[in-house]
């Protein structure tokens, strides 16, 4: 069975920068059994409810502005899949959730940006999640639960955040740009309570983890590895693939769940 993931999308120059993170995750969709298809939870659908967009193909939507023309040429032409659409409204309604289909959005670059470099031939079907950064990261485990039995059904769940995620205070004159102490100890707070199986503590990270408001100002790119736990199952073991940092404060740890 596919595990559940996290992976950290960093900033958009993601796809083109020579990084760790980048190298990583080139080689990542090589090492997991092909999925039928993907489900995608971005940071950057964020809505007032659960939307799942159904479409034929998908949109290569370029929602940053200021970056390298580069990447505004770039298209990530996944197919969609109308089954797998209607099967995550169909497990979310069952759950209580009140989730809405969008027939027309394409993917985000929280969503593009990794499967770009996962699966470059852009020849999987995807599909997208939104989440709902003013809930709580227990409503977003309890989403994640909610779409676990798509994992029998060989389909990637992908949840694409940030580890960490203060732009304000990041370093965009150095891709290698120092790691604050502030984001490794927010991280390895993190680490260790996924490790560990703490789901109680890390619902409340935002009280219990050292500098969390200055890793995460808004929550937006934290609540897909809450999906991503909670699709894991119930006693979901955790395992790190890959830690790394860009530009000082942006972690890009990426993590299994199954």
């Amino acid at each position: 069975m596919l595990p559940s993931l996290f992976v950290s999308h960093g900033a958009p120059t993601l796809a083109l920068d020579n990084c760790p993170a980048r190298q990583f995750l080139m080689g990542l969709g090589a090492e997991l059994p092909r999925p039928r298809a993907i489900l995608a939870v971005s940071a950057h659908w964020d809505n007032s409810a659960p939307i799942v967009n159904r479409v034929a193909v998908n949109s290569t939507i370029h929602d940053f502005s200021g970056f390298p023309e580069a990447l505004y040429r770039m298209n990530y032409p996944a197919p969609g899949s109308c089954e797998l659409a209607d099967r995550t409204k169909e497990l979310l309604t069952a759950a209580g959730f009140r989730p809405r289909v969008d027939e027309a959005r394409g993917l985000d670059h929280g969503a593009w940006v990794p499967l770009t470099l996962m699966y470059p031939s852009a020849d999987v079907p995807v599909v997208q999640l939104s989440i709902q950064s003013h809930l709580s990261a227990e409503h977003h485990l309890r989403l994640g639960r909610t779409l676990a039995p798509l994992r029998q059904e060989n389909i990637l769940l992908l949840g694409a955040g940030s580890f960490s995620h203060n732009l304000r205070l990041m370093d965009r004159r150095r891709l290698d740009g120092p790691e604050p102490q502030w984001v490794s100890d927010f991280s390895e707070w993190m680490h260790r309570a996924l490790m560990e199986g703490r789901c109680g503590d890390l619902i409340s990270y935002r009280k219990l983890a050292p500098y969390a408001v200055q890793a995460h100002p808004e929550e937006d790119h934290l609540m897909p590895l809450f999906v991503a736990l909670g699709a894991g199952g119930e006693d979901a073991a955790a395992k790190r693939l890959h830690s790394s940092t860009t530009y000082g404060t942006l972690r890009m740890d990426d993590y299994a769940f199954s």
